[in-house]
């Protein structure tokens, strides 16, 4: 909670650590498959430090629902890569894996401002200590090192659990160190007294717990499958039918147009994409798909700035955002197609900035599928009160494809299916879908009317076809083919035609 995420849910956060009891969800189906994606690898570990020799994912120590494929390989090269992170001489007898989490308990003065009993804070991860109790250690897996730290007040909650957690003697000295998965040397990110914890909490700690006790926003997301609390949740809409399948006796699930491709593609590589394994760099930072993500980025900054006002010609020369690393001829066409951008600028229509919303998330709970169903427009806009789906899409050639726009786009097929629904609010008379799309000649502009009954209709079979054979599957098949050329997810993947490199 402390570590924060745009993928995390305050106001849930909030609940769970007030200690509110959530709603019991009865005879909620489960995956059949483990979800969990470090649970092999914990288990594994757990199982090496119990005495069951080295361990391995998917053993009998390990979880009790079985693993896809793709985990179980993955899990065993992380489990390899911990092992080269932390041989076992250099950690010799003096460090030995701790199995009792330790809880941190204070009971405040009667002016709790949140009228507690009691809090307690817990950490998870690899926890081990010395043998004569004076130094506690935290291993922290994370699929890859990230440029920046994790927040300080994160690792300020974690230090103090070490420092005054119980059982066992409290220690002199504690350290936090963040460990890759993926494989690399560990990262230390606090090795100090046990004082020193102590101050770091009181100085970065603190408002930090106060944050997460005083949560309010709503976030709705893929978070929302597993959340206790979603049947009294004000800002989850409902949207019953949406998807156009029925879900009887099966698990709440997440979805979008993004998983539908991938799924349609490889069942197994939508599966893998959802556990967050760590997709393969050569593919996945393709320089024409890093161009296109930068772009999207540097629009968004341009459209989410709060002022109605219509980008133009003038394009820096720096216009790479933060993060986006592009050769000198990706950032030259990227400076071309943002200049197209300019001539049919959706923000020329836009009375002021509370008219826009730059990449939101739109989530919707299908109940009848039971499913939580995600959509993020590169734009909404309002025009004279009706709203209006923007994508923009990049490409170094004209399309000679037969196939319809929401074939080709299946995004505005969930999207004609929401606007005709009259889901996001607001007058029907001028909502409409735009797509944008820039080539290094110029600029084109399909407008797609979302309540033709002959665009409905072929919106409600791409979305359905779309969703209902992956509503009904449990295992993720791997259907290796041409695809793997450019599967991501390959490394993982032991039925790939074409392994490669992380």
């Amino acid at each position: 909670m402390f570590k924060g995420g745009g993928f995390r849910c305050p106001a849930a956060d909030a609940l769970k650590a007030r200690g509110y009891r959530p709603i019991q969800r009865v005879g909620q189906p489960h995956e059949s498959l483990e979800h969990f994606t470090f649970g092999p690898f914990m288990a594994a570990c757990d199982a090496r430090a119990g005495g069951g020799g080295e361990g391995s994912p998917g053993s009998d120590a390990g979880p009790e629902r079985p693993l896809h494929d793709g985990l179980r390989q993955w899990s065993a090269h992380a489990l390899a890569s911990y092992r080269a992170a932390f041989p076992a001489d250099s950690d010799g007898p003096s460090l030995h894996e701790v199995a009792q989490p330790w809880i941190y308990r204070y009971r405040p003065r009667a002016d709790d401002p949140w009228q507690a009993r009691e809090y307690r804070l817990t950490v998870w991860g690899r926890r081990l200590q010395s043998s004569d109790g004076k130094v506690r250690e935290l291993r922290l897996p994370v699929n890859r090192l990230r440029k920046d730290n994790p927040p300080e007040s994160f690792v300020a909650a974690a230090a103090l659990v070490l420092a005054e957690g119980r059982p066992g003697p409290l220690p002199e000295r504690v350290r936090i160190v963040e460990f890759a998965l993926l494989g690399g040397p560990p990262r230390t990110l606090f090795d100090g007294t046990s004082q020193d914890a102590r101050a770091l909490y009181r100085a970065s700690g603190r408002s930090a717990l106060a944050s997460v006790l005083d949560g309010q926003e709503y976030r709705p997301g893929s978070s929302c499958v597993e959340c206790p609390f979603l049947a009294v949740c004000p800002a989850l809409q409902r949207a019953p039918g949406l998807l156009g399948v029925e879900s009887v006796g099966r698990p709440r699930r997440s979805w979008s147009v993004t998983n539908g491709r991938n799924y349609r593609i490889c069942p197994a590589r939508d599966h893998m994409r959802r556990l967050h394994l760590p997709a393969a760099d050569a593919i996945e930072h393709d320089p024409s798909a890093e161009r296109g993500r930068a772009l999207h980025a540097y629009l968004a900054q341009c459209h989410g700035m709060g002022l109605a006002r219509p980008c133009s010609v003038d394009v820096p020369e720096s216009w790479v955002p933060a993060g986006y690393d592009l050769p000198a001829e990706e950032r030259a066409l990227g400076a071309r197609l943002l200049r197209h951008h300019a001539a049919v600028c959706p923000l020329r229509l836009a009375r002021d900035g509370a008219d826009v919303r730059a990449e939101p998330r739109v989530v919707r709970h299908d109940t009848t599928a039971d499913v939580i169903v995600i959509a993020a427009p590169d734009l909404l806009y309002r025009d004279a009160g009706s709203w209006v789906w923007r994508e923009t899409k990049t490409s170094s050639y004209r399309s000679s494809s037969n196939r319809s726009l929401l074939e080709q786009y299946p995004q505005l097929a969930l999207a004609t299916l929401l606007l005709a629904r009259g889901d996001l609010g607001g007058p029907p008379d001028r909502a409409r879908i735009e797509l944008e799309v820039l080539r290094p000649g110029g600029a084109d502009l399909e407008v797609i009317d979302p309540f033709a009954v002959g665009t409905r209709a072929t919106a409600e079979r791409i979305v359905r076809d779309l969703v209902d054979g992956w509503l009904q599957d449990d295992d993720y098949p791997a259907r290796p083919g041409r695809a793997c050329e450019r599967c991501e997810m390959t490394p993982w993947c032991p039925k790939s035609a074409t392994p490669q490199e992380t």
